[in-house]
């Protein structure tokens, strides 16, 4: 693909950053830098208890560890930008750079939503047929499943950002937010953007509710697994499991949700829900995993692990 496409006087675009907080840049650099420090080693600490631990060598925490990386990477894209020019330096970045930023945000997303499917699934598997688990989740299967959870984000990212950079842009090039995202850079298009955002937003909105529908078949299972289970402490366990998955489900898909499906678009909130996405989400499911996570915990308070 030709991404330049009648471009050449385009050589960057300007981050306008998050509207309506002029002034507070150092303020926010700090509560930023803390926010992306504290995601980056909470999602390692959980890395390196599932690879030093023997006990934690089950698929379950297979796909926690590939969620902890996503978690790491996700706020990668957005976040190092955010902070220099929060610090007072420039404001541009590339033609390129603005491409591969709307790449890896929506190819790690799609990747991160499709993998929370894949672990509703495991739990699914784990609850209604304990028995026959370690032989449903062989190797092999969840490496296809991984597999194909970067499949889907890889395709999804190559549409949205086709959509985006086959359209001419040559100026004005302030993009009125702090990352290149669909929304933002569209409107500065020199032709006509109205296919390329219903496509998007349509594309991105199957994906989501894909996504949530097949997360909501497996619970509805394992509720429903879950209330054949005679003894409390049988249900309590059960859902001790499904718990901390649930609760980063949830904070996942609310903001994006109301970041691409709201109606009528307002730019504060839909920065604060996008940095919600951003750099909140993966710093809460380091705390979400590490608190409500027994073999986690413990794993992490261990000598032997850290």
């Amino acid at each position: 693909m030709n991404m330049r496409n009648d471009t050449e006087e385009l050589k960057e675009f300007l981050l306008l950053g998050i509207p309506q907080t002029e002034g507070l840049e150092p303020v926010l650099s700090v509560i930023f830098s803390a926010i992306y420090l504290f995601t980056l080693l909470g999602n390692l600490l959980i890395l390196v208890a599932i690879t030093s631990s023997s006990t934690l060598r089950t698929p379950m925490y297979f796909f926690l560890g590939l969620l902890s990386i996503l978690d790491m990477l996700f706020p990668s894209v957005t976040c190092p930008k955010m902070l220099f020019y929060l610090s007072g330096r420039s404001r541009a970045i590339s033609y390129e750079g603005c491409a591969a930023q709307l790449f890896f945000y929506h190819f790690l997303g799609s990747t991160e939503g499709c993998l929370y499917s894949v672990m509703a699934y495991d739990r699914f598997v784990a609850i209604c047929h304990p028995l026959r688990y370690m032989l449903i989740m062989r190797p092999g299967v969840c490496v296809g499943l991984v597999m194909a959870a970067w499949l889907v984000g890889c395709l999804q990212a190559t549409i949205l950002m086709s959509l985006t950079f086959q359209l001419p842009y040559c100026g004005p090039n302030q993009v009125a937010y702090f990352f290149c995202d669909i929304p933002a850079v569209l409107p500065l298009a020199c032709a006509d953007s109205s296919l390329a955002q219903r496509v998007g937003s349509t594309n991105i909105g199957f994906l989501v509710l894909l996504f949530w529908f097949s997360v909501c078949a497996s619970y509805t299972r394992i509720g429903i697994a879950i209330l054949r289970i005679r003894s409390a402490e049988g249900k309590q366990k059960a859902f001790s499991t499904c718990s901390a998955h649930l609760t980063a489900i949830l904070c996942a898909y609310g903001p994006v949700i109301i970041i691409y499906l709201q109606p009528t678009p307002n730019a504060l909130v839909g920065a604060m829900v996008q940095i919600l996405n951003n750099n909140v989400s993966p710093m809460l499911n380091s705390l979400i995993y590490s608190l409500r996570n027994k073999d986690v915990k413990r794993c992490n308070h261990s000598f032997r692990c850290l």
